[in-house]
C-alpha cells in the first residue's frame, strides 16, 4: 500500500477549519485580557472613590474667613503672647473689578489654563500635567492642582512635606469642589491673588506690586503683571530685585502660556520679553509691620525657632501656623538689655560679641537666647549662641573629664590626682598650666575649683577616651572625628548644648534635648506637641558630686569663678578661657585669652555664656585678663534677675552617696567606694593606657588633629586639638566659622584659665615646688592653660591668663613672700 494511502492529507476545508478555530481561540484569549484590565481599572476606580469620599468626610470646615485672611505665621512666647508675626504686614487686600484682567488672564494661563471650564478638581489637568512632565513641554504646569486646590491648600492644610498624604489630598479635592460650587471663578481669582505669598515678608499681589513697583495693580504693565503672576510658585528664587536672571526665566514662561492660551498676541509677549524685569523696580520698599521692638529682643530666638520649624518641614511663609514657644519675654528682654547697654557690664567695644542660651533643667526647653551684641539693623544674622567653632576651654573638665572619672571610675571628690610634669601620649610635647608650675598631689576637688589643667588630662587619660565619648554622648554631644586627650581641656561645643548638659548636673542626671518650640497648631487645626523625652545620662551620685566641687568655683576663695557668685544662692558653675595658638601668642599681651566662657546653673536654670570677638585675629581683638570676667558678670545679673520670683533650694545627696569629714571640709564618695585618700589613681606614666578601654589610649589620644597645628614642635606651642565638624549632635549647631578670618589661621587654642598672681615673683627658690603647699604659695592656679612645650623650652616662663584676679584685697605669705591679688 503507497504511502499517500496510509496517512491521508488534509483537504482545504479542513484546514480553513482548522485556522479558524485557531484564530478564535486567540480573539477570545484577547477579549479575556481586555476584560480582567478593564474589571481592574473599574475597580480601582470603585476602592479609590470610596477612599476618596471616606477621607473627605473628614475634611475639616473652610469658610470666606479663612480664604480671605492671610497665611502669616504668628509665634507665641511661654505665655501665649504674640511676639513675632511672618510676613504680616498690612495687605492690601484688592477686589476683584480692581485687578486687572491681564493680570487675571497671567494667572490663569500659568497656574490653571482650564480653571474657567473644571469644577475645582480636573481630571484632563491631572494627566496633561503628568503628560508633559514627561515630555518636558510642561510650561510651568508642573503639577495637577487646580488653582482652587491651591487656594484650598495656602486656606487651610499645611504645605510640609510630611502632611502631602492621600488623606490630606483627597481632602483638599473634596474642599475644591465645594468652594467652586459656593464662589463664582472671579471670587476664587480675588480670594487666591489676595492671598499668595510674594516673597520678602509679601502677602498678596496688590500689596506686592507696592513693595517691588511703588505702584497699584491698576497701573502695571504687561511685564510686570507677568512677573507677579509667575512668582507665587517660588517667591524667593523669582525674586526680580536679587534674582533678576530666574525671575526673567519665570516671567517669559508666563508670557508664552498667555499667548497659547490666547490672552495676548506673540507680538505683544516678544515686546515684554524684551524688557528687563528690573525696569520700573521701586528703590526703597515698605518696612514690614512685624513689632520691631520685639524683634530686636528676639531675633535669635526666632532664627533658630525657624530653623526648628523648617526642619520639621514646615513652611512659615505659606501655611499659617500658630507656633508656640518656650521663649520667657521677660528673661529674654533682660539677657538683651544687659548685652546692649552699660548699665550691668562695662563692654570695651561694641565689637565684643557674646553668645547665650539659657534652658529649663527639668525639661529642655529653652526660655531664652541671645546670638550677639550690637547687632544694628541686621535681621537673623549669625546666631552665636549656637555656634560650635569656638572651644569651650575648662567649661569642658566636668562633662569630659570628672564628670566620666566619678560615673565609671566612682572617684571621690577627695581622689588624689597628680599635678606632675606631663607630656602626651607618644609626642615631646609637655603640658603646663599658666604658672609654668605643679602641685604635686592634690585632690579632684581642689583641681576642678581651681582648674589645673594636668590633673584634669590625666584624669580623661584614666577614665579612657571611649568612655568619655559615651558620656557626652549621653549629654547629647557627637563628633565627627575622634576625641583625644587634649580635648579634655576644651570641646567646639555651643552655648545652647553645653547648658543643656550642666542642666543633667542641675536635675540629677537626666538629660532633655534643649527645644525651642512648645507647640505648632497648622491651618486646619492640627497640633503638633514637641518636648524632649528624659534620658538618663549619669547616675544622681555623679550629678550631686559635680554639682558639690562646682560649688566651690563660685564660692572658694580659690575658686575661678567668684566674680559669677550670688550671695545667698545655691547655684553651681564653671569658667573657661582659651588662649591664642604660639604662632599668633606673640602679636597679642601674655595673658591675652581669644574666648572666655561662663556655664552656671541653680535647680530652676542652666546658662551658658559664651564672650570674644567674631574676627580674634584681628588687630586688638583679644581678651585682656581684666574683661575674661566679663562671661561671670552677664550670667551673675542675669541670674539674680530670673531668680527672683523662683525658689531657692541646695541639692541634696543621693542615698548611696556618703559624706564624710575631711579636715574641714565636707566631702563625698559613692557608697562602697571610699577610695584612698593616699594613694593617686592617675600618677602613672603619661604614656600609658587604661586596661578598661578596649581600644587603648595610644591609639584613642593621638595628637592628629583634626585641626592641624602650624607649628607642633616650636618651644611652648598651644596645640589643643579641635574636634572635626566641632557639632555637639543636637542637630540645631549652625557653626561653620563667624568670619574667614577664623579659618585662614591654625585656631588650635589652649585653655588658658589661670590666676596668675598680681605680684608673682618667678625667681622664688620654691617656684618649682610640686607638693601639695604650693597652692597656699600661688594663692590660686585656677583654671589651667595648656601650653604644650618642647622638652628642650621647658626653662621658658609662660605668662597666661589669670581668672582669679577678681578675689577682693587678698595676702597670702609663704617663705617671707608677699603674693598679692589686685582687685580690679
Amino acid at each position: 500500500m503507497s504511502s499517500n494511502q496510509s496517512d491521508p492529507q488534509p483537504t482545504r476545508s479542513e484546514l480553513r477549519t482548522k485556522r479558524k478555530g485557531s484564530s478564535n481561540n486567540g480573539h477570545h484569549y484577547i477579549r479575556r485580557i481586555i476584560k480582567w484590565v478593564i474589571g481592574l481599572f473599574l475597580a480601582a476606580i470603585l476602592v479609590g472613590a470610596v477612599v476618596f469620599f471616606y477621607y473627605a468626610q473628614g475634611a475639616p470646615d473652610i469658610s470666606q474667613s479663612s480664604l480671605k485672611s492671610d497665611t502669616s505665621t504668628k509665634v507665641y512666647d511661654a505665655n501665649n503672647n504674640v511676639i513675632s508675626r511672618l510676613g504680616a504686614q498690612n495687605r492690601d487686600y484688592v477686589k476683584s473689578k480692581h485687578i486687572p484682567s491681564q493680570l487675571k488672564g497671567a494667572v490663569v494661563s500659568i497656574e490653571d489654563r482650564r480653571f474657567y471650564k473644571n469644577h475645582g478638581v480636573d481630571p484632563i489637568r491631572i494627566i496633561s500635567a503628568a503628560m508633559h512632565n514627561v515630555t518636558g513641554s510642561s510650561l510651568g504646569l508642573q503639577g495637577g492642582s487646580t488653582l482652587t486646590q491651591q487656594l484650598v491648600k495656602l486656606s487651610v492644610f499645611s504645605t510640609a512635606k510630611s502632611d502631602q498624604t492621600l488623606k490630606r489630598k483627597s481632602q483638599e479635592a473634596w474642599l475644591a469642589i465645594k468652594v467652586d460650587q459656593k464662589y463664582s471663578k472671579q471670587q476664587i481669582l480675588e480670594f487666591y491673588i489676595n492671598k499668595v505669598y510674594m516673597g520678602n515678608g509679601v502677602y498678596g499681589m496688590q500689596t506686592a506690586a507696592h513693595y517691588y513697583y511703588g505702584k497699584s495693580l491698576s497701573k502695571l504693565n504687561l511685564q510686570q503683571l507677568a512677573m507677579l503672576a509667575g512668582m507665587p510658585q517660588s517667591p524667593t528664587n523669582y525674586d526680580p530685585i536679587h534674582h533678576p536672571q530666574y525671575a526673567k526665566y519665570r516671567r517669559d514662561q508666563v508670557l508664552t502660556a498667555m499667548v497659547a492660551n490666547k490672552q495676548i498676541t506673540a507680538s505683544q509677549a516678544a515686546t515684554a520679553k524684551a524688557t528687563s524685569v528690573q525696569t520700573g523696580l521701586a528703590t526703597t520698599h515698605p518696612v514690614s509691620t512685624i513689632n520691631l521692638t520685639n524683634q530686636k529682643y528676639i531675633d535669635a530666638y526666632l532664627k533658630q525657632v525657624y530653623a526648628e520649624l523648617k526642619s520639621d518641614g514646615y513652611n512659615t511663609n505659606t501655611d499659617g501656623l500658630r507656633v508656640y514657644t518656650n521663649l520667657d519675654m521677660a528673661a529674654q528682654k533682660h539677657l538683651y538689655n544687659i548685652a546692649n547697654s552699660n548699665n550691668y557690664v562695662a563692654y570695651p567695644s561694641n565689637k565684643f560679641q557674646v553668645g547665650a542660651t539659657m534652658v529649663n533643667p527639668h525639661n529642655g526647653r529653652v526660655v531664652a537666647m541671645l546670638g550677639g551684641r550690637k547687632t544694628g539693623k541686621v535681621t537673623f544674622g549669625l546666631n552665636r549662641a549656637v555656634q560650635t567653632d569656638r572651644s569651650s576651654g575648662s567649661t569642658a573638665k566636668p562633662i569630659a573629664d570628672y564628670g566620666p572619672a566619678i560615673q565609671y571610675l566612682k572617684y571621690p571628690t577627695y581622689q588624689p590626682v597628680q599635678d606632675t610634669q606631663y607630656y602626651y601620649p607618644g609626642s615631646n610635647r609637655q603640658l603646663n598650666d599658666f604658672d609654668n608650675k605643679h602641685e604635686g598631689t592634690i585632690t579632684m576637688r581642689k583641681a576642678l575649683v581651681e582648674s589645673r589643667n594636668i590633673p584634669a588630662v590625666r584624669t580623661l587619660e584614666a577614665v579612657g577616651i571611649n568612655r568619655a565619648t559615651n558620656f557626652l554622648g549621653n549629654l547629647g554631644m557627637t563628633f565627627n572625628d575622634k576625641l583625644t586627650l587634649q580635648n579634655g581641656i576644651g570641646l567646639y561645643i555651643s552655648t545652647e548644648q553645653e547648658a543643656a548638659a550642666y542642666a543633667a548636673f542641675a536635675n540629677g542626671g537626666t538629660y532633655y534635648k534643649p527645644h525651642l518650640l512648645n507647640r505648632v497648631v497648622t491651618a486646619d487645626g492640627k497640633s503638633h506637641s514637641y518636648g524632649a523625652k528624659g534620658t538618663r545620662a549619669m547616675s544622681p551620685a555623679t550629678a550631686f558630686m559635680i554639682t558639690d566641687m562646682l560649688k566651690g568655683v563660685m564660692t572658694s576663695t580659690n575658686g575661678s569663678g567668684t566674680a559669677a557668685n550670688i550671695s545667698g544662692l545655691y547655684q553651681a558653675g564653671k569658667t573657661g578661657t582659651t588662649a591664642y595658638p604660639d604662632d599668633y601668642a606673640s602679636q597679642v599681651p601674655a595673658d591675652a585669652a581669644m574666648d572666655s566662657w561662663f556655664t552656671g546653673y541653680t535647680k530652676n536654670y542652666s546658662l551658658s555664656i559664651w564672650t570674644g570677638y567674631d574676627k580674634q585675629f584681628q588687630t586688638g581683638h583679644y581678651i585682656p585678663e581684666a574683661q575674661t570676667r566679663i562671661a561671670q558678670e552677664i550670667y551673675r545679673s542675669e541670674m539674680s534677675y530670673v531668680q527672683q520670683n523662683a525658689s531657692n533650694t541646695d541639692w541634696t545627696a543621693p542615698s548611696d552617696v556618703v559624706a564624710t569629714k575631711r579636715g574641714n571640709s565636707t566631702e563625698y564618695y559613692v557608697a562602697g567606694y571610699p577610695g584612698d585618700a593616699s594613694t593617686p589613681t592617675n600618677d602613672g606614666n603619661s604614656s600609658s593606657t587604661n586596661t578598661n578601654d578596649t581600644t587603648g589610649n595610644n591609639q584613642a589620644n593621638t595628637n592628629n588633629s583634626s585641626r592641624p597645628t602650624t607649628s607642633s614642635e616650636r618651644p611652648s606651642t598651644s596645640t589643643e586639638q579641635r574636634p572635626s565638624g566641632g557639632n555637639g549632635g543636637n542637630g540645631n549647631g549652625n557653626g561653620g566659622g563667624n568670619d574667614n578670618d577664623n579659618n585662614s589661621r591654625n585656631t588650635n587654642s589652649a585653655s588658658t584659665e589661670s590666676s596668675r598672681t598680681g605680684n608673682n615673683n618667678n625667681n622664688d627658690s620654691n617656684s618649682n615646688s610640686t607638693t601639695a603647699n604650693s597652692n597656699a604659695s600661688s594663692g590660686r592656679s585656677s583654671t589651667s592653660a595648656p601650653r604644650l612645650v618642647n622638652k628642650q623650652a621647658t626653662k621658658k616662663v609662660l605668662v597666661l591668663i589669670n581668672e582669679n584676679w577678681l578675689i577682693p584685697e587678698l595676702f597670702v605669705f609663704r617663705d617671707n613672700m608677699k603674693y598679692h591679688h589686685q582687685r580690679d
